[in-house]
């Protein structure tokens, strides 16, 4: 289970949460308003104060990269650091079938990332989120660039973390049908608030 409580950083202010495993929280609310300066205090990517907690341990007790391990923050665009693909991942082999599921050929793991669309480097992107095993899954709008059929393979397969390994999602999202669709709460952010849960 994941608790934030008082969280401040910049741009979000004394925000709490809780994240049973499994669970998925998605989060609304206008362009610029702290969703993503959420997902990353929480990811401990930018200054911030305030408790958190994986499953009793604070996030405090453990490393920055150890944290980032559990809790991965995947940015709607996401970097790419080498030249292929296959190189941004431990073992591309266990990454295939994901990728296929998501509509992407095996071979894709030999391209040059430059090669890649912007909507193949958001799928790829989310399989090497999903190929490390997080606990935690902060999703800053992991369907902007898709196409239909690719946004519901992307939600069957974030459904299937869900259920056989009891993955959690914060999912960032400003379509309201899919919020409905992949929620089991929905937050308001706006002004650097996280509103309270629904009554």
């Amino acid at each position: 289970m994941l608790i934030v409580r008082d969280l401040d950083a910049p741009g979000v202010r004394a925000a709490g949460l809780d994240l049973e495993d499994g669970a998925c929280l998605v989060l609304t609310g206008p362009s610029g308003g702290g969703k993503s300066r959420l997902l990353r205090a929480i990811a401990d990517l930018d200054p911030n104060r305030g408790r958190i907690s994986l499953d009793g341990v604070e996030r405090a007790a453990v490393s920055g990269p150890a944290w980032r391990r559990q809790v991965i923050y995947l940015a709607a665009d996401a970097g790419w650091w080498a030249e292929r693909v296959d190189a941004h991942y431990p073992d591309w082999s266990e990454a295939t079938g994901a990728a296929e599921r998501l509509g992407l050929a095996a071979e894709v793991g030999s391209w040059p990332v430059a090669r890649l669309s912007t909507g193949e480097r958001q799928r790829l992107a989310l399989v090497r989120a999903l190929v490390r095993k997080p606990r935690v899954l902060l999703l800053d709008e992991p369907t902007s660039g898709l196409d239909p059929d690719a946004v519901a393979a992307v939600e069957d397969l974030l459904l299937q973390a869900r259920r056989e390994r009891s993955t959690a999602f914060v999912w960032v999202t400003h379509d309201p049908l899919q919020a409905r669709r992949v929620g089991d709460c929905v937050r308001r952010v706006e002004a650097g608030v996280l509103g309270p849960p629904p009554a």
